[in-house]
């Protein structure tokens, strides 16, 4: 029975990393298309949420049974539990994925945002798939030194989205009212992918070390 016990949770981590590398993939179309204002890769990207959906709860319902038939105990019961909200921030960050690659799409043919901010978000967009990769990286290799690396990324992203609030606040924003709810909405879609990929890599973290981190980003 343990044996079998250990491939269960072998077959958790291993359905955790494929929706990872989904998610990665979303998030590398949905940034390109808002970025390039190319409406057939958002639509690739929007369709493609609802495979990640279905795996999630095939994850979750997995887990569930797990809880269930074999009542794990100490670290293997926080490794179950841990998977579950694992998959509920990736879940997440396939729909704000979804919620980027609208935008490219409802506005398309012109670009989301105004020209002045179009490499800030170039930046953020490569910044989250960077992030993206990585996060992929630590669920497969549990290296815990990535988890850190994770965050550095995630101040990184964080700057940059303070840096579209000013620039949408200053007395020289020329923007229309919709590039101001445009910009506002698609950087808070950014920071909030980051958000999430740190709140997993903190539960790795704690996973391979016992050691929790606070958190400054809000998700848990």
């Amino acid at each position: 029975m343990r044996e079998v016990f250990q491939q269960e949770l072998a077959e958790v981590q291993d359905r955790l990393v494929e929706i990872s590398r989904l998610v990665g993939i979303s998030i590398a179309k949905s940034t390109r298309a808002f970025n390039e204002s190319d409406v057939n890769l958002a639509e690739e990207a929007i369709s493609e949420d609802d495979k990640i959906d279905e795996l999630t709860i095939e994850l979750d319902e997995l887990a569930i049974t797990i809880l269930a038939r074999q009542q794990p105990v100490a670290r293997d019961l926080r490794i179950v539990v841990s998977a579950l909200r694992i998959s509920s921030s990736l879940e997440r960050m396939g729909d704000l994925s979804t919620h980027i690659a609208q935008l490219a799409r409802y506005r398309f043919p012109d670009k989301v945002v105004p020209q002045s901010l179009r490499g800030t978000f170039g930046e953020m967009g490569a910044l989250l798939v960077t992030i993206s990769t990585m996060l992929t990286e630590l669920l497969t290799t549990q290296d815990v030194k990535l988890a850190e690396v994770i965050r550095n990324e995630d101040d990184k992203v964080d700057a940059l989205h303070l840096s579209v609030f000013d620039a949408v606040l200053a007395e020289t924003w020329k923007g229309e009212a919709a590039d101001t709810v445009d910009s506002t909405l698609a950087s808070r879609y950014h920071e909030r992918f980051a958000d999430h990929a740190v709140s997993i890599a903190k539960k790795i973290q704690y996973l391979g070390t016992g050691a929790w981190q606070q958190s400054t980003t809000g998700v848990q």
